[in-house]
């Protein structure tokens, strides 16, 4: 099974992600990751200074956030989402079968 770590701060998207998730509660835990899938809340301050560089990172910010989705992809994101896009994909991110 693949190691899966999230950096979300949020308590209520924590919920979300189920039990294979791990999660990092610091920027400078984040930056030091080396997992095979890295999740990100792309809305919090400095959250792409501190991007693992050895990871696959797949980031979700609002919609209309578009510049930092787009500096997320430069930053070496795989993916940068709108939220609403990201929640929807999430159980197949996370390789749970569909029902």
């Amino acid at each position: 099974m693949p190691q899966i770590v999230a950096y979300v701060p949020n308590l209520m998207d924590r919920g979300r992600f189920g039990d294979s998730v791990q999660f990092v509660q610091s920027l400078e835990e984040l930056q030091s990751v080396d997992a095979d899938l890295v999740f990100v809340d792309l809305s919090r301050s400095q959250v792409l200074e501190h991007l693992p560089s050895q990871s696959q990172v797949i980031g979700f910010a609002p919609h209309i956030d578009t510049e930092t989705l787009d500096a997320a992809k430069a930053a070496g994101c795989t993916e940068a989402l709108p939220r609403s896009i990201f929640f929807k994909r999430l159980p197949t991110l996370l390789g749970v079968p569909d029902e």
